[in-house]
């Protein structure tokens, strides 16, 4: 019999741990900051040298971010008021609010594209990772292996074939070919990571499941879903990071009836070239859907990460 003892941490490695810790969350953190507040400055601020920390807050750049302007003659303005305070902001570079932007629509394309790529994923990954990981498969290893290897290529070595095969098909620029593209790319990682968790849940329960009368389907909904829960939840998150965030696919296979925020929060032009609050603006606000997704998954994501770390 060996002995072993846990040596508890003084006070002073604590706080050492703490304060690396906080100052490490701080550092991460700058650049969205920055980003938050660049969404609310002047374009002027925004481009000035050296950079303003103080600065009068304006909601220009969220203006011009969801809404279309033109340039009017004095006359014209002066004949139209103001109707409300967005007027009231554009009215100081003589332009009018004409109709909505397209913001909006291309925000509502990446929510469709990328949760319905996810969920897509984690169906077809949980079927296949729990066929994987309880049947005996022909040639498993290999299937895996060339599974994972297309989760290893670069996505500009299939940019043309699958640009050729979308075109030829009627997908190209069509949600339900986005959704297909993103789940054939996020389902080598949902297979690898779900099987693991599958993995480490004990087979007895099934066993027993099936003695007790249920079928194979029934035992893998009531007995195997619950038990991987935590995995499928983790695994949801890293696919829909994946397909939230993609853009090579998104320029080269996309231009208006399903073009997602990422290729088009860069191409926001303002009276002097790129307009940076309001690139600023549309990405602090498509990040929100991925974080509160995130937060209201993180206890499964912890304990997800760290599932089978300690075995009895």
């Amino acid at each position: 019999m060996s002995s072993f003892s846990v040596t508890e941490p003084s006070n002073r490695s604590k706080w050492i741990a703490g304060a690396l810790v906080i100052t490490y969350a701080l550092i991460t953190m700058i650049p969205l900051v920055w980003i938050l507040l660049t969404g609310f400055k002047s374009p002027s601020d925004a481009i000035s040298y050296p950079p303003k920390v103080v600065f009068e807050p304006t909601l220009e750049g969220y203006v011009n971010l969801f809404t279309t302007r033109t340039r009017q003659t004095q006359e014209f303005l002066e004949a139209n008021p103001p109707q409300n305070w967005a007027d009231e902001i554009v009215r100081q570079y003589d332009m009018v609010i004409v109709g909505p932007s397209k913001f909006g629509e291309r925000f509502m394309n990446s929510v469709i594209i990328g949760f319905g790529s996810t969920f897509l994923s984690i169906f077809l990954g949980t079927l296949a990772a729990y066929a994987f990981s309880r049947f005996k498969v022909p040639l498993k290893d290999d299937l895996l292996f060339f599974i994972l290897s297309t989760r290893m290529m670069p996505p500009v070595a299939v940019a043309i074939p699958i640009f050729l095969m979308f075109r030829n098909l009627g997908l190209s620029d069509t949600h339900l070919g986005m959704i297909l593209l993103y789940t054939g790319v996020n389902i080598s990682l949902a297979v690898w990571l779900l099987k693991g968790f599958i993995d480490e849940i004990p087979r007895e329960y099934e066993e027993a499941a099936l003695i007790d009368g249920y079928t194979r389907f029934q035992a893998f909904y009531k007995v195997v879903l619950p038990q991987a829960a935590t995995g499928i939840a983790s695994t949801a998150i890293f696919c829909l990071i994946f397909a939230w965030n993609e853009y090579a696919f998104a320029v080269l296979l996309t231009s208006a009836n399903a073009q997602t925020a990422p290729p088009f929060i860069p191409t926001i032009i303002g009276i002097g070239g790129l307009d940076w609050p309001a690139v600023a603006a549309g990405a602090t606000i498509f990040l929100i859907p991925v974080m509160i997704f995130t937060i209201l998954m993180r206890k499964h994501l912890l304990r997800g990460i760290t599932f089978g770390a300690v075995r009895k």
